[in-house]
């Protein structure tokens, strides 16, 4: 007997790279926040407001985001320089 399709709710994963120079790796925005005219700038707001429930909790100051990249696109421009570095190499021999 087949199931039935259970609701996913989906999600954007985010790297966040601060100014003190640490990053957090996959942080969860919901994908129904994203998108229209405000691009990703919801997702920087929640992931601020989280960081500030946990500073609360830690009681350590909360840092400040310099960047945030969706997973997907730090995986590829990684990928682009690995493979512009290996051209590299190989085109100096």
């Amino acid at each position: 007997m087949a199931r039935k399709p259970t609701p996913r709710s989906e999600f954007v994963l985010f790297n966040v790279y601060y100014e003190d120079g640490s990053q957090r790796s996959n942080r969860r925005v919901p994908a129904d926040l994203l998108g229209g005219i405000d691009g990703d700038e919801p997702a920087r707001a929640l992931i601020e407001e989280q960081d500030r429930e946990i500073s609360a909790k830690s009681g350590l100051p909360p840092l400040t985001i310099a960047r945030m990249v969706r997973v997907d696109d730090d995986v590829k421009q990684r990928d682009r320089d690995t493979r512009r570095a290996s051209e590299r190499r190989a085109g100096a021999r």
